[in-house]
């Protein structure tokens, strides 16, 4: 990995605001993403998927932390709610030291919710004494699945593991959101769809909030080879409509979904004219979780995305089915 100069050192890797929901309120989010030192997993294998630790570098010391934190807070304007990302995990105290930590806190005196990322490894009781009581806490448990977890996702935790974190939180008063990935490699479109409404049914009783990530497509990953060769489809958006349809009606838990890479070759898609109208509704019921917001106008690919749904368990993979599929059937 290439010396960061020492501006990057001191910055943070982007700063942005947003929308989310506060005990069913809309509010105005500010998103910082700190560059640390990493997740301690991307070091040692990594999530197939996962190429966030490009922006992380050894070099990042605890007063580089302070300085990025310097930048972002002449960026707040007082926002509800605060969203910590570092491409670990927040409550790692080598990626985060504890009085860093403290710090972070300090940094957003308005805000009502600072959302932090972690692995369920920190989740503890004793990790947890210290902590702001203004803190959520997101988990990617991706999968319900413990063979699509270490197979498929290579997650370096358990199901297991992601429970025991997800019971922590509440004696500490802390709200669990947890990211739930759409399409792993090696799945088919159809299980890929199974397993994320499985994996609602599962995290939603434990979860103030379940997000749906489709994967996108991110560079020097394993899933950026099987891309390349072809092998690995990003998921249809209607597979995406599809599982937030099925997972509303099965639990009152918030579900929601913002889809890095939409409506891109990289990122979940259907076909350039349905696109954007299906990321639109997407938002729309992520905020409303009215089932309504998810009714777009029908579009000739769906009959494409139908038909490879039907037949994938019988020709083998998604990338397979729409090879074949590409030769029969014209989209309007």
């Amino acid at each position: 990995m290439a010396r960061l100069s020492l501006e990057d050192l001191q910055s943070p890797v982007s700063i942005w605001k947003e929308e989310d929901v506060i005990g069913g309120e809309r509010v105005d989010a500010f998103v910082v993403i700190l560059r640390t030192t990493g997740c301690w997993w991307s070091w040692q294998k990594g999530c197939l998927m996962c190429g966030y630790n490009s922006a992380s570098s050894r070099q990042v010391t605890p007063q580089h932390l302070r300085l990025q934190l310097a930048q972002a807070s002449k960026r707040y304007k007082g926002e509800k709610m605060v969203k910590i990302y570092t491409s670990g995990s927040f409550l790692d105290p080598r990626e985060v030291p504890l009085d860093v930590r403290a710090e972070v806190f300090s940094t957003f005196p308005g805000a009502d919710r600072v959302l932090v990322e972690s692995r369920p490894e920190f989740i503890t009781v004793e990790n947890l004494q210290d902590i702001d009581h203004r803190a959520a806490v997101a988990i990617g448990l991706e999968s319900a699945n413990e063979e699509i977890l270490k197979k498929c996702v290579r997650k370096g935790f358990t199901v297991k593991d992601y429970t025991v974190a997800a019971n922590v939180l509440p004696d500490a008063g802390l709200p669990l959101r947890t990211y739930l990935l759409l399409k792993p490699p090696y799945l088919t479109e159809r299980a890929a769809v199974e397993d994320t409404i499985a994996s609602i049914a599962y995290a939603a009783p434990l979860s103030e909030s379940v997000s749906i990530n489709p994967v996108n497509v991110q560079r020097d990953t394993v899933v950026d080879v099987l891309w390349r060769k072809g092998s690995y489809r990003p998921p249809w958006a209607w597979s995406l409509i599809e599982v937030l349809r099925i997972g509303r009606r099965m639990t009152d838990t918030r579900l929601l979904s913002s889809p890095s890479g939409g409506g891109t070759i990289r990122g979940v898609h259907n076909c350039p004219h349905c696109d954007r109208k299906i990321l639109d509704a997407v938002q729309r019921f992520s905020f409303s979780q009215d089932l309504e917001h998810l009714e777009v106008p029908e579009c000739g690919c769906r009959r494409h995305w139908s038909a490879l749904m039907d037949l994938q368990d019988v020709l083998g993979t998604s990338v397979d089915v729409d090879r074949y599929l590409s030769d029969e059937l014209e989209f309007d």
